[in-house]
């Protein structure tokens, strides 16, 4: 009987990495394993042929043997005399930490080859979302706010043990309390030992026999309650305000869970807000920018007069430090800034009109199409000479 080609098994050219021969396995591994193909005698026998090809190639020494030699039968068991390559339906030797996560696809839950199963333990409870739409005003200075939910609560009757008052829950006969069960298969590689979760109790680890009338046995009840959130000054949209032990209980005596409070900010209809600093429009007359004005501005604290210089440009902006947005947990203030917009008229009267054209003349200011003319015949003549 030929001997076979052990790279050629797993699909790899001779001299193949170490990475590259188990990563062919594992995937050859899956592909064939006989849980997967049941009934599959041909899946079965490439199943042992790939396993015995990497029993060699896994192994340094042996590996090294079968380059050199074409063979890894140290002890008169080579490849083709059985047991896999020296596999003799135990450990035997076989680094079995590589097809854990294969089988644990198949089985449903971890491998193992002894050890204990997992407690039934306590579990956190689900923590909990809750949006807030604020006014402007009441995200700048804090505020507090009085919310409804409705959360999953340990039952006031049982306290949270699922079993009727003046009785108690039995452990489980199957799981022993654990609620998990040990799963033997047998497979060609040999014995393996799965957990999975106990059919009897659900998991649970404990059987109810006379369930608590208020929460069916289930140690839970939905409650709806009230609670006040202190929101601080300064905050704003997308800011997330947590609440320590304010989520759903937790089962088996776990801690309770959080509530995250999400952050929605109102715009509003004059200030603009960008991080802890406010912005502002305020609109002037042409004179008025012209020769300055003392004007109210108006800002979260109430009005306050700013003097507009006389000469005041379109679009010029100025600060009012400190009367921006609190810094949440910090110290200090942002600042407001006021944009001057200067209002020019659409249509005048004629005396409008002509203390216009008088103000022009005051300021040795000639007439557009005149200073265009003057311009060209000046250009003209110097180009003459």
């Amino acid at each position: 009987m030929a001997k076979k080609d052990f790279y050629e098994v797993l699909g790899l050219q001779k001299g193949a990495s170490d990475d590259e021969i188990k990563k062919a396995f594992r995937k050859l591994a899956i592909k064939y394993h006989p849980d997967k193909n049941q009934g599959n005698k041909e899946a079965e026998e490439k199943f042992k042929e790939i396993n015995e090809a990497y029993q060699v190639l896994s192994d340094p020494q042996k590996k090294a043997q079968y380059d050199q030699f074409g063979t890894a039968d140290f002890n008169g068991a080579g490849p083709g005399t059985g047991g896999y390559g020296g596999f003799d339906g135990g450990a035997g030797g076989f680094d079995f930490s590589d097809l854990g996560d294969i089988f644990g696809s198949f089985f449903g839950g971890g491998f193992s080859q002894g050890g204990g199963t997992r407690r039934n333990g306590p579990e956190r409870g689900n923590d909990m979302e809750y949006s807030i739409n604020l006014t402007f005003e009441e995200a700048v200075f804090g505020v507090d706010k009085e919310i409804s939910i409705t959360r999953s609560e340990n039952c006031e009757t049982c306290h949270g043990t699922g079993a009727k008052p003046g009785t108690t829950a039995k452990t489980c006969s199957k799981c022993h309390g654990a609620g998990r069960i040990r799963v033997q298969r047998n497979t060609p590689l040999g014995n393996f030992v799965s957990e999975a979760t106990c059919d009897k109790c659900g998991g649970k680890g404990k059987i109810i026999s006379d369930p608590c009338p208020d929460c069916h046995g289930s140690g839970a009840q939905r409650k709806k309650r009230k609670i006040t959130v202190k929101i601080p000054a300064g905050v704003d949209t997308g800011n997330v305000i947590p609440l320590r032990g304010h989520g759903e209980h937790g089962k088996n005596g776990g801690p309770t869970g959080d509530l995250y409070i999400n952050i929605r900010v109102m715009p509003h209809k004059i200030f603009k807000r960008q991080n802890f600093d406010i912005f502002i429009d305020t609109h002037v007359s042409f004179a008025d920018a012209t020769l300055g004005i003392e004007i109210k501005v108006p800002t979260i604290d109430g009005d306050v007069k700013y003097t507009v210089p006389s000469g005041t440009q379109p679009g010029t902006r100025f600060r009012l430090k400190g009367k921006g947005v609190p810094r949440v947990n910090g110290s200090g203030r942002g600042d407001q800034y006021v944009r001057v917009i200067v209002d020019i008229p659409k249509s005048l009267n004629e005396k409008q009109k002509e203390a216009l054209r008088m103000f022009q003349e005051a300021s040795g200011e000639t007439n557009e199409d005149d200073s265009k003319k003057s311009s060209f015949y000046d250009k003209l003549k110097h180009g003459f000479k």
